[in-house]
């Protein structure tokens, strides 16, 4: 095929263009649906008024409040006790240079100041709190 001609070349890098493009598609949708190891860590974003940040519970502690949805039992709790201690986390390079979610520091959740929690799935692998 003789590329000499405007028509064939825009033809000839079309094709070659949605060939990349499929290509990235899936290998993003492969990278995207690979799931994190279980680390017994669930997240959450808790939203407020001014800000939002991610908690994580853990898994025993979620059992321990009760059948329902998740959001709803640490929310229950939250609401119950007026404030809880709990895990902010947040991305964090780790020395290997991987990317991870991580606990950054202990934090007090007050009832009042919260608008929503809502369920978080991080795309990276969750750690666990160091006891």
């Amino acid at each position: 095929m003789a590329l000499s001609s405007p028509i064939a070349r825009r033809t000839l890098m079309a094709g070659s263009l949605a060939a990349l493009m499929s290509g990235l598609a899936g290998s993003a949708a492969s990278a995207v649906g690979t799931a994190p190891a279980a680390s017994g860590i669930t997240l959450f974003k808790v939203i407020g008024p001014r800000d939002e940040i991610f908690i994580g519970v853990p898994d025993a502690e979620l059992a321990g409040l009760g059948a329902g949805a998740q959001a709803e039992l640490i929310s229950r709790k939250i609401a119950a006790e007026g404030q809880v201690s709990l895990w902010r986390y947040a991305v964090q390079r780790r020395v290997d240079g991987a990317l991870v979610m991580a606990p950054m520091a202990k934090v007090g959740v007050f009832a009042a100041g919260i608008v929503r929690i809502e369920p978080f799935t991080s795309v990276y692998p969750v750690v666990a709190p160091q006891p």
